[in-house]
């Protein structure tokens, strides 16, 4: 209900920490605009949803979210406006108004700093839901330093969406069709939001964009470079010129490199995060295969050689290196030799972090009409065997770590995340209790439990 006089608004965010952001901004332009938050979404005048849509099991928890607020809406015969924001929203865009006449405003990517004023005319409709559709066809915009922003992350930790949309070919991703083509920020932009989260107290900046190693070379005179070439930072702002414009900044602080493109790599970014005192020993790359039919059909722009080569020049290159990745199996035309392949790879690479995905056909996409779409209970399979490999080598590699002393960022009371620990998605360090959160600690590493260490 209003709070003397303000509107209320709720919000719910789901997916990955890109559309975190978004709910950041959307967040900071409401209270820009004199409007209240709530934890409570059934005490909001206005609940956004801001959703994902990038695989099936994503996109059903968005439409379960958005169909349970309709449901809970109407038992409580509440008034309240609901408006779906994010990648469902832009990804059926022209679908979901007919589907979803009960939600009274759909908005797509470009209208997150525009959430304020569509919320303002919803409030003073007295009518019946109206479905509003606000959605742009193509994404353009980018955040800036000075975007306003209010963080749902711990005070410790944030994230910096340093460039949006993706220019990559990949067959089974609908991520370009949803947020458009790849844009990168300045560098001075980026290196100005850092230095305000630093001086703030934040201890641990978390790069992210659909991907990283491609910032600034969208800008490279309107020339996509050749993934075989050598990335030279001399012909424009590249992930290496911003990664040492951030080491030059004064604090006790990690950088965390999350969502790399493997074809982008470069030993000139090797020698930049070996050289640099703020860069994290962590590099989230993902793989998706290493079978050479399955990189082609998948159109990942590298083949097998090309990626064991690369781990081995950053291994070599990047002392301490934690590698996370992640793989996908039961893709159209996969084979058991495929399969062996990857198994064997993972096996003899033995990734730090690494995560396997069960093939999503997501309509839009190329490998949708692919032929050699495999049985779901094989692709279960497949998962299944990956899975316990990964699970076998993590406590392989936790059993090693015992004894040693490592850096740890405490996000909790007894909890706290290595170098090798990004947040949400790895492990986690359990501590003593008086640890103070939000600072780094030293710790002996005593013991583990499953993905998880022990330390004292």
């Amino acid at each position: 209900m209003p709070v003397d006089g303000k509107t209320t608004v709720g919000l719910v965010s789901l997916g990955c920490a890109k559309n975190l952001i978004d709910s950041e901004i959307m967040v900071g332009h409401l209270q820009s605009a004199d409007m209240v938050m709530t934890p409570e979404p059934e005490l909001a005048d206005v609940l956004i949803i801001n959703t994902c849509s990038f695989i099936d099991q994503a996109k059903k928890e968005s439409v379960d979210a958005i169909l349970g607020a309709i449901d809970e809406r109407e038992e409580a015969g509440r008034r309240q406006k609901i408006v779906v924001a994010g990648c469902l929203s832009q990804r059926f865009s022209k679908e979901l108004p007919g589907l979803m006449p009960e939600v009274d405003a759909f908005i797509g990517l470009d209208q997150i700093t525009s959430v304020a004023p569509v919320i303002r005319e919803l409030v003073a409709k007295d009518a019946e839901p109206l479905a509003e559709n606000r959605v742009t066809a193509s994404p353009s915009y980018i955040p800036d330093y000075d975007t306003p922003r209010f963080r749902l992350t711990p005070r410790h930790s944030a994230y910096i969406k340093i460039a949006e949309g993706c220019n990559h070919p990949c067959s089974f991703c609908i991520i370009p069709k949803i947020r458009g083509r790849h844009r990168s920020r300045t560098l001075d932009s980026v290196v100005r939001e850092a230095e305000a989260l630093v001086k703030s107290g934040v201890k641990e900046l978390n790069l992210i964009s659909q991907d990283t190693t491609y910032f600034g070379m969208d800008r490279w005179e309107g020339r996509r470079p050749n993934p075989r070439s050598p990335v030279d930072s001399s012909r424009g702002e590249s992930l290496a010129s911003l990664l040492r414009a951030l080491d030059g900044i004064e604090g006790d602080f990690w950088v965390r490199l999350l969502y790399t493109h493997p074809a982008h790599w470069s030993d000139e970014l090797i020698e930049t995060i070996a050289a640099s005192s703020k860069v994290a020993r962590y590099v989230d790359m993902p793989l998706q295969h290493i079978s050479d039919r399955m990189l082609v059909a998948m159109k990942r722009e590298t083949d097998g050689a090309y990626i064991r080569d690369l781990v081995r020049r950053m291994r070599e290159g990047i002392p301490g290196l934690a590698l996370r990745t992640t793989f996908i199996v039961g893709f159209p035309g996969e084979t058991g030799e495929d399969f062996a392949e990857l198994l064997e790879f993972i096996e003899s690479t033995r990734f730090e972090r690494a995560s396997v995905f069960n093939y999503s056909r997501e309509e839009g996409t190329r490998a949708a009409k692919f032929d050699g779409h495999l049985h779901h209970m094989t692709r279960r399979k497949r998962w299944n065997g990956a899975m316990r490999l990964l699970e076998r080598l993590a406590e392989e590699n936790n059993r090693a770590m015992v004894g040693r002393r490592i850096k740890v960022l405490v996000d909790a009371p007894g909890q706290a995340r290595s170098e090798g620990d990004a947040p949400e998605v790895d492990g986690t360090v359990f501590v003593p209790q008086d640890l103070p959160v939000g600072e780094f600690a030293e710790v002996t590493v005593a013991d583990w439990r499953g993905y998880d260490l022990v330390a004292e």
